[in-house]
């Protein structure tokens, strides 16, 4: 599965050009808020959620940003996985 990158987004799209999956994570006053997380029907249930969390987490550290979620599935990730959820060293 190889995600999309930009800087404020990470998606998946089939051959076609049809978005399947997709993490928006956009810059508001110096905090990167990861607000939105789809998945199409045709991959829910396969755990590409969670590496759209994953993949975005890691994306804003390496941009030295810190994050918050408002997106409740990412919220509730990132709850349960503290371990990569830590916030950047300033």
């Amino acid at each position: 599965m190889d995600f999309k990158y930009e800087t404020e987004r990470i998606y998946l799209e089939d051959e076609q050009g049809q978005l399947l999956a997709e993490i928006t994570f956009p810059l508001q006053d110096g905090i990167a808020t990861i607000d939105h997380t789809y998945v199409s029907e045709k991959l829910r249930g396969q755990g590409v959620a969670a590496r759209l969390v994953e993949a975005a987490v890691k994306q804003i550290k390496h941009q030295g940003q810190p994050f918050q979620a408002t997106c409740s599935y990412a919220a509730a990730w990132l709850k349960r996985h503290p371990e990569i959820s830590s916030q950047p060293e300033a």
